[in-house]
């Protein structure tokens, strides 16, 4: 039997706030490889991102409780699971994750049960985020906002790697900012860009509010994955 490796109960609240964020997207590393592979970002990692895809809210078909369970074994840092997964499942995807060592799961806000959803992993005893699509206007996460940890913004179409990024996702990030201010009550709610995340496409997100970035390619494909990590840390404070 494994025995599961955590973060700190604090994680979330521990976080760095003095620099930009990497948040490593597992679909993007060498899956065929994936243990190995994680463990060469794992010195380079402020949280792990996985991806979970239905193949109907999203396109993709993607990673699965199973797997999860063993790479739980591997490393402290954190999990958070993002399900692009529709209302049917949702709810029980949420419990399988969770027991599979998730430390926060998202959820979308096109959900029809993200309310739900966001109570469920709540009640599991996890940190609860919520992403929202790039039709959905950033209004949407506030009647979730004292619920939730994490606010994501994609910047790209749901479930396609290798697209450039929207033109909106700039000031969307200032809009999710700006209502994370509002309304958070000085609870740190952390607000992160998914997609579309490219050397010169950082800078601009990092401007516009983003304190994590989730990175695929430009990570898991770096010449020199330490001036990488080191040049994302850099980046001037949102």
């Amino acid at each position: 039997m494994t025995t599961a490796l955590r973060p700190a109960a604090n994680w979330l609240e521990a976080l760095p706030t003095d620099r930009l964020m990497a948040e490593m997207s597992l679909w993007s590393a060498d899956l065929g490889h994936l243990a190995a592979d994680l463990q060469r970002i794992e010195p380079y990692t402020d949280i792990f991102h996985i991806d979970v895809a239905d193949g109907h809210f999203s396109p993709a078909f993607l990673f699965f409780p199973d797997l999860t369970a063993k790479l739980r074994a591997m490393t402290a840092k954190p999990f958070h699971v993002h399900l692009m997964v529709a209302d049917a499942v949702l709810l029980d995807q949420i419990v399988q994750f969770a027991e599979a060592g998730a430390d926060l799961i998202s959820v979308h806000a096109e959900n029809a049960n993200a309310a739900q959803a966001l109570a469920a992993i709540r009640a599991a005893g996890l940190k609860a985020g919520l992403v929202l699509q790039l039709h959905t206007p950033v209004a949407a996460a506030e009647k979730h906002i004292d619920n939730i940890d994490m606010l994501t913004l994609l910047g790209t179409r749901i479930g396609v790697k290798g697209q450039g990024l929207d033109p909106t996702a700039e000031p969307r990030l200032r809009e999710a900012r700006a209502l994370v201010a509002a309304k958070s009550n000085g609870r740190r709610i952390v607000v992160a860009a998914d997609g579309g995340i490219r050397e010169h496409t950082v800078p601009g997100l990092r401007a516009a509010g983003a304190e994590t970035i989730v990175m695929g390619s430009l990570a898991f494909g770096a010449a020199d994955l330490g001036s990488r990590i080191a040049w994302v840390h850099g980046m001037a404070g949102a």
